[in-house]
């Protein structure tokens, strides 16, 4: 990742629309998918922990994380976050989780069966994989480098992959669905125009609300329907 994109990562990721957006969606999939009852949730790669403050309301949170900074702002507001660094390490025993998730991890990595074989491992029998990546290859930019992702997915490769590592999946769905047409035009106007850049970039307040309102009105949709298109996938599988 580049070093410049992870300062600016710290300062928005509970500010700009999109990380405000994906959680509320993020946090309906969960509460529709996973069982009621208090659960072991272990997340690989989890930054500085803007998605494990979150996920307190299922049970028991454990992050694991290769970089120092994004450690120490997770553990300042008390997370328990545990240096590793995916797929040679894993911070509980085998075998702990309930719920392993890999959100917007899978793509930073050149081995991708590697990594699922270690969120195996963590697993339970039967317990529950959640993945996000970012979705279809031609929306590639230079975003996706400065991010030191390797690759975009379509539905079918991510299941295909996931499958491949001995995973039952039980759901796979586009999102980041209602704002696509904007988000895929921006995308193409910035490498017309040779774009170097991140996208990271805070709108002013007002636009900032109303662009996380619209990307949240996805948590009435994505629980319940497939949606065909979209910037981001959700897989739902089973160990």
């Amino acid at each position: 990742m580049d070093e410049a994109y992870v300062a600016v990562h710290l300062e928005e990721d509970r500010h700009h629309w999109w990380f405000q957006g994906r959680l509320r969606v993020l946090l309906a999939a969960l509460r529709a998918a996973l069982p009621r009852r208090r659960l072991r949730l272990l997340e690989l790669g989890c930054g500085s922990g803007n998605v494990m403050r979150a996920l307190g309301e299922f049970g028991d949170v454990v992050g694991m994380e290769p970089d120092e900074r994004l450690i120490a702002a997770a553990r300042a507001d008390g997370l328990d976050v545990r240096r590793g660094t995916i797929p040679a390490d894993l911070v509980v025993a085998e075998g702990w989780a309930d719920v392993v998730l890999l959100l917007d991890v899978l793509e930073h990595l050149d081995d991708e069966a590697a990594a699922l074989a270690t969120a195996r491992r963590a697993l339970t029998a039967g317990g529950t994989l959640i993945i996000t990546v970012p979705a279809f290859a031609w929306l590639w930019s230079a975003h996706d480098r400065a991010l030191g992702h390797r690759r975009r997915y379509s539905a079918r490769q991510l299941r295909r992959v996931v499958e491949r590592a001995g995973f039952a999946v039980t759901r796979v769905t586009y999102f980041s669905t209602l704002l696509f047409p904007g988000f895929a035009l921006v995308r193409w106007l910035k490498r017309d125009r040779g774009a170097q850049a991140h996208d990271l970039r805070r709108p002013p307040p007002a636009l900032n609300a109303m662009l996380a309102w619209c990307f949240a009105v996805e948590r009435y949709l994505v629980p319940r329907v497939r949606l065909p298109v979209g910037s981001s996938l959700l897989l739902i599988a089973h160990r």
